[in-house]
Parts: C-alpha cells; structure tokens; sequence
C-alpha cells in the first residue's frame, strides 16, 4: 500500500503493508482526504501536542520521532470486513467515519497516533460502530469536509447564539470559515467576518457572512449596529440600569418592580453582547478580545493556541466576559453535519481550492502557508496531480 509517511518532520512516500481490520472494524479504500491544520502543526511541534494531549488524558499521542501515516478527515468505499462485524454495508458503498479505532483494548485516533495509522494513504481501519453511509448527493469532495465541518457545528451549538444576537467570527481560515458556514446554516442573521487576508474575506463571504472587514481598516465591533439589548460599555450599563429604575419604581399595580426585572431576565430581555468566534489560535487573540469586545460577550475558543498566554481577568470580570473553550464533537454532531451538507442546508465546495496525490502531499503543506490561495486542499491517492 501507497501511503506518506512523517518522521521527523519529512515527508515520504512509502510502500507500506497493507492495513488488516481487527475485531469490529472495516478496511476503506481511501477516495479523498483532508489536510487538517493539525497536520500541518503536527509535521514539526508533535511532541508539544503529545505532551499536551497526555495532560488531558490521552498518552499515545504522535511523537516526532515516530513513523506516522498522518490524515483523520476521509472518506472511502467499503473493501473488507474484519471479524465481528454487522456488514452492514456492501462492498464498495462510500462511507465516513469518525477518525477513533480500537487497538487492543484502548481507543487510539487515526491519524494522529503511530498506531492508527490515517488516511494519507490508499486504505486506512476505521471503527465500524463509527461509520456513516455517505449520501447519494454528496460527492467525494464534500464529504471528506464532514470531520472538520463537525468541529464547526460543535463550536456553533456549544455557543447558544440567541435570537437577536450577533456572531463575530475572528480569524477566516478553514475553520472560521467552517463556523461562518455553521452560523449561517442554525439561522444567524447577523455573522461579521474579521480576517487580514482579502482572499480569506472573499471566501467569508462566500459561505454565509452578511459583514467581512479588514482588521486593519475597521474593527468588528464597529461594522454592525448594535442589538436592543447590547451595550458598549460600563457607562452604558451603570446609565441604563438608572433609567429602568427610575421607570419600573413608577409603574403602578400589584407587581413589585423586582418581578419584573426577572421575568425580563427570563425572556432574555437583559443586555447581552454578540458572540465572538476566536479562530485564529495565536497568542494574545483572546486578550484582545476581551479587551475590544462589547460587555457581555461570550468568547468562544475554536482556534488551538500551543504557546503560553495571558489575560487580565479582572477586566473580562468587569465586562462580564463568558468564556468557552470548545474541541473536537460527538457522533450526534458528525451525523448532523453529513446530513446537512447533503440535503443542501451547508455548502462546503468552495472551501475545497486544491486536489494532489500522494506525490503531492509535501508540495500541498507548502502551499496551504499562502492564505490568499487556499483553504482545504484534499488528496486523492489516486491522482498523480504533484501541484494543487
């Protein structure tokens, strides 16, 4: 089997052994996968990320000095059973799976750990419990996106954006633009993009951005007008709460002023900021947000920041700043996300900007550091394309 290996930060084609299904898994024959961010991080810091990872629990992370067949975002067509299966597919039905298998008796992820081998391959062992029919409409291209899509969508839900609220999403690489797709299709009416990059912008507003802005021309915050309920500062606030007190201690009846206020609270008529989307993962991002942002907003973490940082929590306490921190989705979400790129709910092609064979797979993690060029570049190892 054709598959890219990493070792110490190279990348090589090898001819590998082909892959066996064990107990309850499926051999696929990969039709295309997704060069994650990860990956890119992954070729030259894994150490840090397996330290990091081994912190929260999970040890058999990928290491430097480990021979790695990278790739956890695929799709594939049924070639094999392994034992104890349901088959619960023909041979030759196109299927996703959530990148997790069985080794043994621990939980390993494909692609990122040296004993699950991934899908920068011509065939990867996916966990059949795991794996999902992929529909009719959707071609190969769209539905290698439903692993990176469902980090989105589970970045989307896990941030309870309200009726009248704003999204702001920071940062417009492959996965702010995931979230902006995500935003759009839950039936946000007002999503403000922010990112450096015109290209990036462009693609912003290609997938459900109603206001793209340039960081450096204009601020977020200021390419929107604010909602009823959305205050700027703490003067607002200290103004405001005089105000309603002066006019809830002069309405007359039986209903003392306080049960109004709550039953206010309880229809989420209290002021409340937008919800900002941090997706760039760079030291300092939610600092800045803490400090630009409206009062009460909440700050939802979808970037992966590797480094140390700093905040002031005393200024995100006096700004009432909620902050989320999200990774990775459930099979709930995964299955959600398939299903709403197939019915037409999220369109995810013009995220794809490039295909490459395996040949090609070391020219792609080049090229995918010119973000005015690409955002997902998917491999087929089928093709012989070097170049994306």
């Amino acid at each position: 089997m054709k598959a890219v290996v990493v070792n110490e930060g190279r990348l090589t084609v090898e001819e590998l052994p082909a892959p066996s299904p064990a107990r309850g898994q499926v051999l696929l024959n990969v039709t295309r996968t997704g060069i994650c961010g990860s990956d890119l991080h992954a070729r030259h810091h894994a150490d840090l990320v397996a330290d990091l990872a081994a912190k929260a629990g999970y040890p058999d992370c990928m290491r430097t000095d480990q021979r790695v067949v990278m790739g956890h975002e695929f799709v594939g067509t049924v070639a094999e059973y392994g034992p104890g299966c349901r088959k619960r597919w023909p041979v030759g039905t196109r299927v996703v799976s959530l990148p997790t298998v069985k080794v043994g008796n621990e939980p390993q992820l494909v692609g990122l750990s040296e004993r699950a081998p991934g899908s920068y391959a011509e065939q990867v062992v996916v966990q059949e419990a795991m794996t999902m029919p992929v529909p009719d409409k959707l071609s190969d291209e769209e539905a290698a996106l439903t692993e990176p899509m469902a980090v989105a969508w589970h970045a989307v839900r896990r941030a309870d954006v309200g009726r009248g609220q704003t999204a702001v999403v920071i940062g417009c690489g492959p996965i702010g633009l995931a979230v902006i797709a995500m935003l759009r299709a839950s039936g946000v009416k007002n999503i403000v993009a922010s990112d450096f990059s015109p290209g990036r912008r462009a693609l912003a507003e290609k997938m459900g951005a109603h206001v793209v802005v340039d960081p450096r021309v204009q601020q977020p915050w200021e390419a929107y007008k604010p909602g009823r309920n959305e205050l700027r500062s703490v003067s607002d606030m200290l103004t405001l709460g005089v105000e309603t007190m002066k006019k809830l201690t002069l309405v007359p009846g039986p209903v003392p002023w306080w049960h109004v206020f709550r039953l206010a609270e309880r229809l989420h008529e209290v002021p409340e900021g937008p919800v900002v989307f941090e997706c760039v993962g760079i030291p300092g991002m939610i600092d800045q947000i803490i400090t630009a942002a409206p009062l009460r907003s909440r700050v939802v973490v979808v970037g992966v920041c590797m480094e140390p940082d700093t905040i002031m929590p005393a200024l995100a306490g006096n700004k009432e700043i909620d902050l989320r921190f999200v990774f990775g989705y459930d099979p709930g979400e995964f299955h959600d996300t398939l299903h709403m790129m197939a019915s037409g709910k999220v369109d995810v092609r013009p995220l794809v900007t490039g295909t490459v064979g395996l040949d090609g797979v070391e020219n792609a993690f080049d090229a995918l550091g010119d973000p005015e060029v690409h955002a997902k570049i998917l491999i087929d190892p089928s093709s012989g394309a070097t170049a994306p």
